[in-house]
């Protein structure tokens, strides 16, 4: 194919899933001149498996997307069918928002979104190759020979690199949803000698939402009260659609017992590893055998489709074993599939390749960001694809890159996670991955976020100034209530025992009384009323930061002894094979991650305390220098 030159840009985007608009938009409001090169401009923002977005670490995943500027809450607020706030019951640490969205209007408002974004440039094409001079990425190759230069590129292409469909005794070369797949691009990679990995996801069937005995199941409805994901949102959707619950039978397990060699997850057919949070059916009757039911959710996939998500009952089986399988469930017996289940497998980079800014090591101004590195989910693919935006679009400034630590929130887990530890399948983020947990809450996401997002350019003034006024009124508050001394009047003693709490017997700090367990902020403020309403969400910070204090607190100094080891910083040009005493296994595996503080280093599996140990007094002798030669 003849080449030729086809245009010049800042940052190159290759994918325009949901790693990719986040990249691409991130990139272009930050002022870079960004082309976002697409397979198919009718598949942006595609939604392949569930419709539906958030849950716990995966919900606040998007609340710090929107906090540092991104889309996919904005998007989400406009376009969801169902919304609901999870583990209300449990602690403010795994509260999270879940959204069933419209899977078609999502598409179409992303899209809009993209095509209307100064600086962006949205084009159909398939790429092939990169430019790469000097281990430099200089742009990239389309199919058709159109050569697009670039200072940055970032890779964000899904399940596409060499992806494969299968279903039952069928195996095609295919993307998600029978898209074309990325072929030469994997093959491209490899040969520029990046490591990789053969991983697989699958997704259920769908069915004809006319054709279902709703009677037999259980509604699901979404929560009355207006919930949204991002802080910008003042209008929300009031009339949403209900999911459904119903459970597989005692029918449905014998079949998949009976069919077991038919499987391509038991036949040999797969190769790639699977994700162990999202199991197919037949995991789930093989592991749990002695379990004599699992649930099966019957999710809509848009206001104006009657195909129905069949979350639970993941598999790639057969396609004729697939219309026994749903008709064994009750609800189900007459329902009509419209599309089979399928599993497909697909290349992904092994993620310790890159530095923590998402750039590849291997390759400068190059960045990979989704399920590429390894990971499973949308939430965890925008993540990505924001911070990788940023980098590009700072690296290409000539700005310091943004590196979240994992105090600082999810998505600093996600990324040091991958780029520290790797991952053996693909990567779903959860709530136990975070150790400081407490602090990455829902609700808190704008203050830990919005100063950053602020300050590279992706929050309006607008916006940031509104975050200061509540900032400043959370504060405001707080100390009004620990100045505030709440005497044992008749008023407050009434208050209390309506509540069931134990009266006062002397004067009590507000703050105080607030952390009892009965107490909530509407009892004090009943009280000491404040001298103006405040707002829900401050007066929910209000209470949220007096009652956890102690733990909050705690938690805080963690963060501060984890910063002195994350300040120690590791030089680039150390040698770790000159280093006497550290053990083989993690010589090996700081050479490979090149780790950079100590803080990092002592989170890679395989390095001990004792070789942090050894590693600190060895940097803290001086002794770098002398091994690089540089005295």
């Amino acid at each position: 194919m003849k080449q030729y030159e086809a245009g010049q840009y800042d940052v190159i985007v290759i994918g325009a899933g949901h790693a990719g608009c986040e990249a691409g938009l991130a990139a272009a409001r930050m002022g870079a001149d960004t082309l976002m090169l697409t397979l198919n401009l009718d598949m942006v923002a595609f939604m392949p498996c569930n419709p539906s977005v958030g849950g716990p670490a995966k919900g606040v995943v998007v609340r710090e997307i929107d906090a540092l500027g991104g889309e996919m809450a904005k998007n989400l607020d406009k376009t969801y069918i169902q919304m609901r706030m999870l583990n209300t019951g449990k602690g403010p640490a795994v509260q999270a928002l879940r959204a069933q969205a419209d899977k078609f209007q999502y598409q179409h408002e992303m899209k809009n979104t993209l095509e209307n974004e100064p600086n962006l440039t949205l084009l159909q094409g398939m790429v092939d190759e990169l430019i790469v001079e000097e281990n430099e990425c200089k742009g990239v190759i389309a199919k058709t020979g159109a050569v697009y230069r670039a200072k940055s590129v970032i890779i964000t292409t899904g399940t596409f690199l060499r992806g494969e469909i299968i279903l039952g005794e069928l195996k095609y070369s295919s993307g998600p949803n029978n898209q074309q797949p990325s072929i030469k691009l994997s093959e491209h990679l490899a040969q520029l000698g990046f490591q990789m990995e053969r991983f697989k996801t699958g997704t259920p069937p769908r069915i004809n939402s006319k054709t279902i005995d709703y009677s037999k199941t259980e509604i699901q409805p979404g929560d009355d009260q207006p919930l949204a994901f991002s802080y910008e949102t003042t209008e929300f959707i009031t009339d949403q659609l209900p999911c459904w619950l119903t459970y597989t039978t005692a029918r449905t397990h014998q079949l998949i017992d009976e069919n077991l060699h038919r499987s391509p997850m038991f036949s040999g057919m797969v190769k790639g590893t699977g994700a162990r949070y999202c199991p197919s059916i037949e995991d789930k009757v093989v592991r749990f055998h002695d379990k004599p039911r699992h649930q099966v959710f019957l999710e809509p996939e848009g206001r104006n489709t009657n195909e129905v998500y069949v979350q639970g009952l993941s598999t790639s089986m057969p396609e004729e074993i697939q219309h026994e399988l749903i008709t064994s469930v009750p609800g189900l017996e007459n329902a009509r599939m419209m599309r089979p289940g399928y599993a497909i497998e697909y290349d992904a980079i092994i993620p310790t390749q890159l530095w923590p800014t998402l750039e590849t090591k291997k390759i400068k101004n190059l960045y990979t960001a989704g399920q590429i590195n390894g990971t499973s989910g949308y939430e965890e693919a925008a993540a990505q694809g924001i911070m990788a935006g940023i980098n590009a679009a700072r690296n290409v400034m000539g700005k310091k890159e943004v590196i979240l630590s994992r105090s600082d929130g999810y998505i600093g887990v996600l990324i040091d996670d991958l780029v520290t530890k790797g991952t053996n399948e693909p990567y779903r983020l959860l709530t136990s991955r975070a150790e400081y947990r407490l602090l990455l809450r829902h609700d808190n996401a704008d203050l830990r976020l919005t100063e950053l997002g602020h300050e590279i350019g992706l929050i309006s003034e607008e916006r940031y100034n509104k975050y200061v006024v509540k900032k400043s009124a959370i504060e405001g508050e707080i100390n009004r209530l620990r100045s505030t001394i709440i005497k044992p009047n008749e008023h407050a003693q009434e208050v209390i025992r309506r509540e069931g709490g134990s009266e006062l017997k002397d004067g009590i700090r507000a703050s105080d009384l607030l952390k009892r367990t009965e107490m909530s902020y509407k009892h004090i403020h009943e009280i000491i009323p404040a001298e103006k309403i405040l707002p829900k969400d401050v007066t929910e910070q209000v209470e949220i930061q007096v009652k956890y204090e102690g733990y909050i607190t705690k938690s805080l100094q963690q963060v501060e002894r984890l910063k002195k080891l994350e300040d120690k910083k590791i030089p680039e040009n150390i040698d770790y094979d000159a280093i006497n005493g550290i053990a083989t296994e993690a010589r090996h595996k700081l050479n490979e991650v090149r780790p950079l503080s100590i803080a990092q280093a002592s989170r890679i599996a395989g390095v001990n305390p004792a070789d942090i140990s050894i590693l600190l007094v060895y940097i803290e002798q001086g002794k770098i220098a002398r091994v690089s030669g540089d005295d």
